[in-house]
């Protein structure tokens, strides 16, 4: 996969958690080669029955990373991670 890696953030309004969860990705988010898409629940009725129990959600590259919580250091250890992992295939691509 080329390009920057998607973090999606799907959260809600008035939601403690996801407010932290926004904080550590704005954070951590400009070091990285990265996309943030912050989607709200319940803008969706689907969204809202898969996740509503579980906010705040986020997916990395689209696999779900983490629920509830979001440590600022395992999530540079996952993005570092995707880093590396971009970084071999484009070697092998060149090589």
């Amino acid at each position: 996969m080329d390009g920057p890696i998607e973090i999606t953030l799907y959260g809600k309004a008035d939601c403690c958690l996801c407010d932290d969860a926004k904080a550590i990705v704005r954070r951590v988010a400009p070091a990285y080669p990265v996309t943030v898409r912050e989607v709200d629940i319940e803008s969706d009725p689907a969204l809202r029955a898969r996740f509503g129990e579980e906010i705040p959600v986020v997916f990395v590259d689209g696999r779900k990373a983490f629920k509830f919580r979001v440590p600022e250091r395992d999530l540079r250890r996952r993005l570092d991670r995707a880093v590396a992992q971009r970084g071999a295939r484009h070697r092998e691509a060149a090589g």
